[in-house]
């Protein structure tokens, strides 16, 4: 009721993406099928590490939890752009589209510090070998992940406290296929100073804290790499940190292209790519860079293919 008191608008329209009529039906199966790869895709991951007791260790923990993620972050903005496509009904209520943003902010921003966990554990598995066991104890795995969740919930629960208390008086049209934050801001005919003041804080903290954490753990992998340089060394830190590199200049790339260089108010389009880089190819695209580049998730998923076939017979 306090998000419904403080605007006038009622629903906002989503005018997604620059789509002819008749190529809504082809789009509408590409997205389609983007989406249930990213959701299969991600959820054999978990399955995997779950039923196989090899992967039972804190790298695989993390990567389960980045799979949920991807696919709760994924589910946040494609079924309801679906719909739209499916429907051609472009509208969305003042509420849902308040609980979309949360949701968005929530999942996103776990994602960028599982991130940096992930990089955090790579660190200590190269540089401090026979500490690893004793470093990253399940105790530790748990407190990263909860610490990361709980994080992500207060800064969502903060820019969406800000946004109740903005009013819409007129303009409720959204150029963009979900409701996002800076969109919004925008739209909104108060004073939007807070908000702002939150997204400097809390949201840069939220991309920050993880890049930083990055940046400072591969750097120190690559610096206890060259103190004793050998083609082995060389081969196991790219097949240890490979897969999680790859995943992170997508997603950080992606970022850096809208918020940090960001299009002029007239090229919407480009916005919207890099956000589909994000929100719909770069989960999509997880489960194949970590089970490709992985031989432990390979012969995970070779030995229950394998189980699966000698049952059925």
């Amino acid at each position: 009721m306090m998000w419904e008191n403080q605007s006038s608008v009622s629903e906002f329209l989503l005018l997604g993406i620059s789509i002819r009529p008749e190529q809504q039906g082809v789009f509408f199966a590409l997205f389609l099928g983007m989406y249930l790869t990213t959701v299969l895709g991600n959820l054999l991951i978990i399955l995997l590490i779950r039923l196989d007791s090899r992967l039972h260790t804190p790298m695989y923990f993390f990567l389960s939890q980045l799979a949920f993620t991807d696919v709760s972050f994924s589910s946040v903005t494609i079924p309801k752009m679906l719909r739209n496509l499916h429907t051609q009904d472009q509208s969305i209520s003042y509420v849902g589209c308040v609980t979309q943003m949360f949701f968005f902010i929530f999942f996103g921003c776990i994602d960028n510090l599982l991130l940096g966990v992930m990089a955090y554990d790579r660190y200590v598995a190269i540089c401090h070998p026979l500490y690893y066991t004793t470093i990253m104890k399940e105790s530790l795995c748990f407190s990263l992940v909860g610490g990361s969740w709980l994080f992500s919930c207060s800064s969502a629960m903060s820019h969406t406290l800000s946004l109740s208390l903005l009013s819409f008086c007129a303009v409720n049209t959204i150029p963009h296929f979900f409701c996002d934050l800076a969109t919004l801001l925008k739209l909104s005919c108060s004073d939007t100073s807070l908000n702002e003041l939150v997204i400097l804080t809390v949201g840069a903290l939220g991309i920050l804290i993880p890049l930083i954490g990055i940046l400072v753990s591969y750097a120190r992998i690559g610096i206890s790499i060259l103190r004793v340089p050998s083609t082995k060394g060389i081969c196991k830190a790219l097949s240890t940190c490979g897969s999680h590199l790859s995943v992170v200049f997508l997603f950080y790339g992606t970022i850096m292209v809208l918020y940090i260089f960001p299009s002029s108010n007239n090229s919407n389009d480009k916005d919207i790519i890099a956000s589909m880089m994000y929100t719909v190819v770069t989960p999509m695209l997880n489960p194949f860079i970590y089970s490709l580049r992985n031989r432990d998730v390979k012969g995970a998923l070779g030995r229950l293919l394998r189980r699966d076939i000698f049952f059925s017979r």
